[in-house]
């Protein structure tokens, strides 16, 4: 996967551990830029986003991260199944960043790709990075979406939602998620990804309630499912992850 990273103009250092590291959504790193020392938490995506480059450099190339690759590949497969075409997707690509997944999707041959993300700097950086990928960017918090954007999303008639590496953590809340899958058309396909622990037997946490009640409830059905290694830990471990592509059958309830 090209990582189409910008010319980099500062240092990247991961920290040392021994035995095990910080938790996933503790982990940062250290960057010397202009000079200038500072420490960055991988979850301070405004910073991350900030630094042409960066986010490419840590991800893809330092800690090997396959994820929009491999979620835009089950996607792939699945339409190849079912005998549909990716040019025939109207997307919304949710958390999406800069426009990593959404060159993965254009790529495949996605031709309509609306993105969101909460933060600007999220926007800023796709239209720097990947200029014309996404038809639409809007920064958005998708638990409180105006009247009048929520009708305009409503009539962009998706068929097709993907989130990348944004699940689980906190960044996207379980209602965000609900009310971006309920924008898509019923028999839509939904494709994501999660960290194989907050869909195990034992997890309660809110995403994991939302899935699996959605599993019980029929709303979504699971057409393909793939574990894979997300990318490494800082301190070198596999970070397993799963692929998934559902499709929609009905509403998922907003608590």
């Amino acid at each position: 996967m090209t990582t189409e990273s910008a010319s980099i103009d500062f240092e990247v250092s991961l920290p040392t551990h021994d035995g095990s590291g910080p938790d996933q959504d503790e982990e940062f790193c250290e960057i010397v830029q202009d000079g200038e020392r500072r420490r960055i938490r991988f979850h301070d995506y405004d910073e991350i986003y900030s630094i042409p480059g960066l986010y490419e450099h840590l991800f893809y190339e330092l800690l090997e991260c396959d994820s929009p690759r491999t979620v835009a590949e089950s996607l792939r497969d699945q339409l190849a199944a079912t005998g549909r075409e990716p040019a025939d997707l109207r997307a919304f690509e949710v958390g999406a960043g800069n426009g990593m997944v959404g060159r993965e999707l254009a790529e495949l041959g996605v031709r309509t790709i609306v993105g969101v993300d909460i933060i600007p700097e999220a926007k800023m950086a796709a239209e720097r990075d990947r200029p014309g990928v996404y038809e639409d960017y809007l920064v958005l918090d998708l638990t409180s979406i105006p009247p009048d954007t929520k009708r305009d999303l409503e009539g962009r008639g998706f068929n097709c939602m993907v989130t990348v590496a944004a699940l689980g953590f906190g960044d996207i809340p379980p209602n965000a998620f609900a009310e971006a899958y309920n924008l898509v058309e019923q028999g839509g396909l939904v494709a994501f990804n999660i960290k194989e622990d907050f869909i195990s037997d034992g997890d309660g946490s809110g995403f994991s309630r939302l899935i699996k009640q959605g599993l019980a409830d029929g709303a979504l059905e699971v057409r393909s499912e793939r574990r894979y290694q997300h990318r490494l830990s800082v301190s070198g471990d596999p970070l397993y992850y799963v692929a998934l592509v559902a499709e929609k059958r009905a509403d998922l309830p907003i608590e």
